[in-house]
């Protein structure tokens, strides 16, 4: 199964004591059901997220989900509650080390839509760098066409 989407996304970043900053956007996508395997959400970042040209890409598997972005930015993020997961940040001026640790992620998707909730924290040379928390709702298309 390979539907038509819109997706709702809204993530909110806290940096040390500054107030937090959330950015909202809501894209057309598609969801693909991967069996066991859970579901694979994609859509392509616009301007307003900054990432232009970039194909995002969330996995989403029982007990883990995995952020992708190949184009302009390239990057790989493993959310997993009780894990840390270093990856590599890939940015026009260069290239991160970065550390994602989960603290609460739900993901309740199906064939229909669903919603995928994650909150985390981002570390840069093992300091916390900032915390983020992404709320993503999935609807099919046609359902929405028809209200």
């Amino acid at each position: 199964m390979d539907k038509s989407v819109i997706i709702s996304i809204r993530g909110t970043q806290t940096l040390d004591d500054n107030p937090p900053e959330t950015v909202e956007l809501i894209t057309e996508g598609r969801l693909i059901d991967c069996g066991e395997e859970g579901y694979t959400l994609t859509y392509q970042e616009s301007e307003l997220t900054g990432l232009e040209g970039t194909l995002t890409t969330f996995q989403v598997e029982p007990d883990c989900i995995t952020l992708l972005r190949m184009g302009e930015f390239n990057s790989q993020m493993v959310f997993q509650p009780g894990r840390r997961h270093f990856s590599m940040y890939d940015t026009p001026y260069g290239a991160l080390s970065i550390g994602i640790n989960t603290r609460k992620m739900r993901a309740a998707l199906d064939d229909h839509g669903g919603q995928i909730e994650i909150d985390y924290a981002i570390e840069i040379d093992h300091a916390v760098a900032g915390e983020n928390a992404f709320h993503i709702d999935v609807r099919e298309k046609e359902a929405i066409l028809k209200q």
